[in-house]
């Protein structure tokens, strides 16, 4: 009887010190859309992050402490985002969280991160006002490490105006905030050139039929249409055009590099062009190692969405340093460390010198991004200047 006794406090006190050995991992709060049609840039996303963690736990963690992911799908809806950012605060106990892929999740979710005093990480998510929504506050706990809105439209404008000097240009953007406020700083950088669209037209997510939307660009005589919405309505547009008999360019934010587009519009999406941070080839030795690493872990070639495997990986670097320059996990500490990272953070998509400070929490700035093209069921560099100078990582500018 003594015996069993013994065993069963054994396994107790086991049991408790287990307990209280994951209440002492610092919990990183991950969510974005992991099903449904946003769900490539979601997995990528989370998957480039989960490499880093185990990275980072592999080498001792932070503080001594093992990271620990906290993941929740929020389905690409704003209202299960904001379900899910008070559970991460109040249940979970995050001291940070990345993710957000969808505009209009981030903006309705990451007010409970500001008043809890908590960094969010934005490593996705492009819309112009995410990181200025509480800029106007003595703190702002948002920041983001992808190209934001108003670069991407710049990158497209020039591309679309500048060096193909199309003047007769079709907007299709989806209704979402991610496509709407897209739409707004397209018209506005397109305005700057001196051009006014002639043909601006919306469609719904989970739409089959572009017919009525191309046939207004067609018939205005669009030259290029440019799109702001996510891969499988991107497809339904690339294959509405040729069903149509017009093949014109298509250029538009990132999201043209989404494998869902991609496999979906077959040859159609070939020579598509976008704005990327990230091309998938291993041109340094830290983009081969992280491209061989999700491979081999994930037992894929071409990854879902490059661009959010990247930048997610990069972006629980970011909130490591600031952690461990902050020698704390309490969010004003590591608010103030973002905000002043005194050692470089060599990542996938950079190495980030200085990438925030207290009036900009943007990591990524207008010379960053290339244009990639879709070619053969992957996206390439469109320009073989860049790909020949594609090993040489590009840093923020400097004001």
């Amino acid at each position: 009887m003594k015996f069993f006794r013994t065993i069963a406090l054994s396994s107790v006190a086991l049991a408790v010190a287990s307990m209280s050995m994951a209440a002492d991992n610092i919990k990183i709060g991950l969510q974005g859309p992991l099903t449904g049609g946003s769900s490539p840039m979601g997995v990528s996303m989370r998957d480039g992050a989960k490499l880093a963690v185990t990275e980072i736990n592999a080498h001792g963690g932070l503080l001594g402490r093992k990271i620990e992911m906290i993941e929740r799908d929020d389905e690409a809806k704003n209202e299960r985002g904001v379900q899910i950012a008070q559970e991460l605060i109040n249940k979970e106990k995050v001291v940070a969280t990345v993710g957000y892929i969808n505009s209009g999740v981030a903006l309705a979710s990451q007010r409970f991160y500001q008043e809890a005093k908590i960094p969010v990480m934005n490593n996705v998510a492009t819309a112009t006002t995410i990181t200025q929504q509480f800029a106007d506050q003595p703190q702002n706990y948002v920041f983001r490490n992808s190209a934001n809105d108003t670069i991407q439209s710049t990158l497209i404008v020039e591309e679309v105006i500048g060096r193909r000097k199309y003047t007769k240009v079709a907007i299709l953007a989806d209704s979402t905030n991610y496509g709407q406020l897209g739409r707004a700083d397209l018209e506005k950088a397109l305005a700057a050139k001196g051009i006014t669209p002639v043909a601006t037209e919306k469609y719904n997510i989970k739409d089959v039929d572009m017919t009525p939307q191309l046939l207004k660009a067609k018939e205005a005589g669009a030259q290029v249409v440019i799109t702001y919405g996510i891969g499988p309505e991107l497809a339904q547009i690339a294959n509405g055009m040729i069903k149509l008999g017009w093949k014109v360019p298509m250029m538009g934010s990132w999201t043209l590099s989404m494998g869902n587009f991609i496999d979906n519009a077959g040859k159609n999406a070939d020579d598509a062009l976008m704005p990327q941070t990230f091309i998938q080839e291993g041109n340094t030795p830290k983009r081969k190692s992280f491209i061989d690493a999700y491979q081999k872990t994930y037992k894929v070639t071409r990854i879902p969405s490059p661009v959010s495997a990247a930048q997610g990986y990069d972006s629980i670097y970011l909130l490591a340093a600031a952690i461990k320059q902050a020698g704390s996990t309490e969010g004003p500490k590591v608010l103030a460390a973002l905000e002043d990272l005194k050692t470089p953070v060599e990542g996938v998509v950079t190495t980030y010198n200085k990438p925030f400070s207290k009036a900009d929490h943007e990591a990524i700035t207008l010379n960053m991004p290339v244009i990639g093209k879709v070619q053969d069921g992957h996206v390439v560099y469109a320009y073989e200047d860049d790909k020949k100078k594609g090993g040489e990582v590009r840093t923020k500018a400097t004001k």
